[in-house]
């Protein structure tokens, strides 16, 4: 370790992470316990203290750098490290204990959630776990949940948000349809052929004629409300279907069709509410999903 290199001060970081987070100096000041002014002149000491510029202020408005992202990052992974040695320190590892809600499509539910909660139990044996199977954006605000896994941005000065990544979801079918039906050349061979749609017709019809295909309700041989109803599906050969990368090495018969015309890139976002600077379970919970979710998808 370089200890001379750590000539910072960590509130100060510390502050940068929380206005990150929140999205303004005074949701971070009321976090913190601090005023918007002293939370204001931490993140500028700390420009000092690490000769960089963090962010870019504009009237009343910060903006991250792409050096403030990083050390953002960076700061978060401190925080992570000292909830864990504070947790250790007062012999509370094993006493995180009480109920957390968790929100998440039924397909992150059923496919990428279970070993992380079971790596949760073996930290923290006296969590009670609920998972909220739901494609529906479950509102935090109300309490519906303590955490989500979402593809859209949060809205709203008392959630918290953090960006895990993109992912990229591809036209898929399984192998025994395509040998039958034959391998599209163009996103025009596609037109009148069966798809599967997940949700609402009428959407699916106007995804497809984002990518130049042309179907009609006839065309959608099977739907459903469930992404894994759906999924299943198109493994067992109903016809063409969407779905992100994330999944697809637990499908070995399905094949990706036209990935360089039939392609689209969504966020993965973490969200909880504000009590995650309050709660130990809610923050121990937010960092491990927070750093298993991050990882980008095996792909085959």
């Amino acid at each position: 370790m370089n200890w001379p290199k750590l000539a910072f001060d960590w509130n100060h970081a510390r502050a940068l992470a929380a206005v990150a987070d929140l999205g303004s100096l005074s949701a971070a000041g009321k976090a913190l316990g601090l005023t918007q002014p002293t939370v204001g002149r931490q993140i500028a000491t700390l420009e000092q203290e690490l000769g960089l510029v963090l962010v870019e202020r504009t009237g009343r408005t910060l903006v991250l750098t792409e050096t403030g992202r990083q050390v953002v990052e960076a700061a978060r992974s401190m925080a992570e490290a000292g909830l864990r040695l504070s947790l250790v320190a007062s012999g509370q590892a094993q006493a995180v204990a009480g109920p957390v809600s968790i929100s998440a499509s039924d397909m992150f539910a059923h496919y990428l959630l279970p070993p992380v909660l079971r790596h949760l139990h073996a930290i923290a044996p006296g969590l009670e776990i609920e998972l909220i199977c739901s494609n529906e954006i479950s509102d935090l605000k109300r309490r519906e949940a303590d955490i989500a896994v979402r593809h859209v941005r949060p809205e709203g000065g008392e959630l918290i948000g953090r960006l895990l990544r993109h992912t990229d979801a591809h036209l898929y079918a399984a192998r025994s349809f395509l040998d039958q039906a034959g391998r599209p050349e163009t996103a025009a061979d596609l037109t009148g052929q069966p798809f599967v749609a997940f949700g609402n017709k009428a959407e699916m019809i106007r995804y497809l004629k984002m990518f130049g295909i042309q179907a009609a309700e006839r065309d959608l041989r099977f739907s459903s409300a469930s992404g894994t109803a759906a999924w299943e599906a198109v493994r067992h050969g109903f016809g063409y279907g969407f779905m992100a990368v994330d999944f697809i090495r637990f499908a070995p018969e399905v094949e990706v069709v036209l990935p360089g015309e039939i392609s689209v890139s969504f966020p993965v976002w973490l969200v909880t509410h504000r009590e995650l600077h309050t709660s130990p379970r809610i923050r121990l919970v937010f960092d491990v999903l927070a750093k298993a979710l991050s990882a980008q998808p095996e792909l085959r």
